[in-house]
């Protein structure tokens, strides 16, 4: 070997030790900060860096583990469990990931999985109070209540003064019909802990499935000072008040628990109940409207409904409602008894007779086929044994049972789990959003970047006419453009007037119909804007960025049309026809730059407005396939596996998408979960 060769081999060498030594301590770096953002619960931001660990150091099992720790945390279970298998791969004695994998595998319903977990974890940490609660837990979610019953009195054994084993032991008793033991230890918790409103709960349900209501009523009065917030618990106090003839404490209830929860169906409907009974016959209509606004199919709001507007003389609308009933349960008499008596009212006689005839012979068959039936439907065994007057009376009262009594909420008073490890929790995926795809990205002037995603994707094309200095701004690749206030829109007015003075006295460039074309999107007046892109479209054939500023504008439209006052028909041709032209804009901009991902999330984005969900499932696909961490087109594929009934693949890609810092994914999987 000449010596030359020697010194570059040597320097190879030695540039090689530096970059790993460099590596390990950004590595290492990069965990520290991603558990510092752990702790402080920032688990979208904390993602992202234990990305980086695992990518600097693949084979090591913490960064998989805290990494699955944040998405346990995001209620991502799927994601969690796939990590926390990764570490415990890499290195099984370590009992956090058995532990985290458990709480993910029994939040996926996977609880007979978890149950063995949390005994691995166990003999690396014999006797952890935490562990031996979680398998407890799991044991009476799998239905095994009497091992579980044996699970918490180990925890009992051990720990005598743990007030939650007391209420678990209760829970599986209560599951096993033991009442009085169950009632025993929900006092010994009390005694150990008297600020448990899970206690005061559950022994509210005990007293009032005994019929003691004022019992029941003392402990949900206690239960609601510590959980003041808790909508169910109003709704359940207010069924308890009325059972002790406390109508006026009842409608307080009922209001506070919809001030609470606006949207509450139990509250509205059982509220429209009591109105019912004081005759505030408009203001119980109200309540029924809006129970079956949010479920149009609710049978006991459309039944008492129909009952309210019978009241009010409206007999047309309270057929239509008891119609719609007859066909959900025909086999019961008592709703053509009501529409005879309706349609009678109105001088319908031949239908009414029609109709009492039907309920007649209903009657007399209800000890048959329709027994069951009714049973199902009433909640109730009795039936009545002949078709006389007792009996029509008796199908009354049941329909009335079924379809016009308070309801009541089961408030989840299983025990909440325990953690070893402190640093799971968190709320992030409770925020509200509303369920849509990531929007097309556009060009624009501006962006809205976060912590988490940049705010901008890249397009060659943008890059290089950026890169000439052509146009008064910098044009920026993004799906989520900032609203732009006064002095923005000045600046883009004062623009435009730039840019027509200059082809007034200039010959056209394409560069400058796009220039005008970005400040008119800007001021969103997309039909001068779909103008210049035309022009330069037409000066520039062979270029992709016309194409896509004119599908671009063609979308704008299509999106502002959805405000148009115009006829309905003529308004949906239009902006189907403008769909249409955006789609063969973005895929003609596609032709002329195939390796670009945006585009194609583009084209994927307007399949799914078309409803053709299959066509953008590969769209979205193809645009992965050509950059592997596009996050927005693994949510959109996601949300359409949803739509197309595949499940498990949504969740995966949605759980993907979070990693990649789309946090919306994180609630949507919630929802789906739940």
């Amino acid at each position: 070997m000449n010596i030359s060769r020697l010194i570059r081999v040597v320097l190879v060498a030695l540039f090689a030790g530096s970059v790993s030594v460099s590596a390990q301590i950004n590595a290492e770096q990069v965990l520290r900060i991603g558990q510092n953002a752990l702790y402080f619960e920032d688990y979208m931001l904390s993602i992202q860096y234990f990305n980086q660990a695992i990518q600097a150091k693949p084979y090591q099992a913490k960064p998989y583990l805290m990494r699955a720790i944040a998405k346990l945390n995001l209620d991502d279970y799927r994601g969690a469990e796939a990590d926390a298998s990764k570490a415990i791969e890499l290195n099984p004695f370590l009992p956090d990931a058995w532990e985290v994998r458990g709480v993910a595998r029994s939040n996926n319903g996977r609880t007979d999985l978890a149950i063995g977990d949390y005994t691995e974890a166990l003999k690396l940490l014999p006797r952890n109070r935490s562990l031996l609660l979680n398998r407890a837990i799991a044991l009476s979610q799998t239905g095994k209540d009497s091992e579980a019953r044996d699970a918490f009195s180990e925890i009992i054994h051990y720990y005598p003064g743990y007030d939650r084993a007391y209420l678990g032991r209760a829970n599986t008793s209560l599951a096993l019909k033991d009442t009085t033991a169950a009632e025993a230890d929900i006092d010994t918790a009390l005694t150990l802990n008297s600020n448990e409103a899970n206690a005061y709960i559950m022994r509210a349900g005990i007293a009032g499935a005994r019929g003691r209501y004022a019992d029941a009523l003392g402990d949900i009065d206690r239960a609601i000072r510590f959980l003041p917030r808790e909508a169910p618990l109003y709704i359940n106090r207010a069924y308890l008040r009325y059972k002790l003839d406390s109508y006026s404490g009842a409608m307080a209830d009922y209001d506070y628990a919809l001030s609470l929860e606006p949207l509450n169906r139990t509250a509205l409907f059982n509220r429209g109940l009591l109105l019912m009974e004081v005759n505030a016959n408009d203001l119980a209509l109200e309540d029924f409207n809006s129970v079956l606004r949010l479920d149009p199919d609710d049978v006991r709001a459309l039944y008492n409904r129909s009952v309210v507007l019978a009241n009010k003389g409206l007999y047309e609308e309270a057929i239509s409602d008891i119609t719609r009933l007859t066909e959900d349960y025909p086999d019961l008499p008592e709703p053509f008894y009501m529409r005879a008596g309706w349609e009678r009212q109105l001088g319908r006689m031949a239908a009414a007779e029609a109709d009492y005839k039907h309920g007649e012979a209903l009657a007399k068959a209800l000890p048959t086929a329709a027994s069951q039936a009714m049973t199902d439907a009433t909640g109730a065994g009795a039936v009545a044994e002949s078709a006389s007057e007792n009996d029509k009376e008796t199908s009354a009262e049941a329909t009335r049972r079924r379809f016009a009594s308070l309801l009541t909420v089961d408030r989840n008073t299983d025990i909440t789990p325990d953690y070893n490890n402190s640093a799971i929790r968190g709320r992030v995926q409770d925020r509200r959003v509303s369920i849509e795809i990531e929007p097309p990205m556009l060009l624009s002037y501006y962006s809205s970047p976060t912590e988490l995603r940049g705010g901008t994707c890249y397009i060659r094309e943008v890059d290089d006419l950026n890169a000439t200095r052509s146009l008064r701004f910098v044009i920026v690749v993004t799906n989520h453009p900032p609203t732009i206030d006064e002095n923005m829109a000045t600046r883009h007015f004062q623009s435009i007037e730039y840019y027509n003075s200059y082809l007034a006295t200039h010959k056209a460039r394409p560069v400058d119909y796009i220039g005008r074309a970005m400040d008119l999107l800007t001021v969103r007046d997309y039909n001068r804007a779909l103008l210049d892109a035309r022009r330069a479209v037409e000066a520039a054939p062979n270029l992709p960025l016309p194409y896509f500023v004119r599908a671009q504008a063609s979308y704008g439209l299509y999106q502002a049309e959805n405000e148009s006052e115009s006829d309905a028909a003529a308004r949906r041709a239009r902006r189907r026809a403008l769909l249409d032209d955006a789609l063969a804009d973005y895929r003609k901009a596609l032709e002329l730059s195939p390796q670009s991902p945006v585009t194609m999330f583009n084209i994927g984005c307007l399949l799914f407005e078309q409803g053709d969900y299959s066509a953008a499932d590969k769209a979205f696909t193809n645009a992965i396939n050509l950059k592997s961490d596009f996050g927005e087109a693994y949510y959109n594929r996601g949300y359409v596996a949803l739509r197309l009934g595949q499940k498990a693949k949504g969740i995966s890609d949605l759980s993907k998408a979070g990693e990649l810092g789309i946090i919306d994914a994180y609630s949507l999987i919630k929802r789906i979960e739940q």
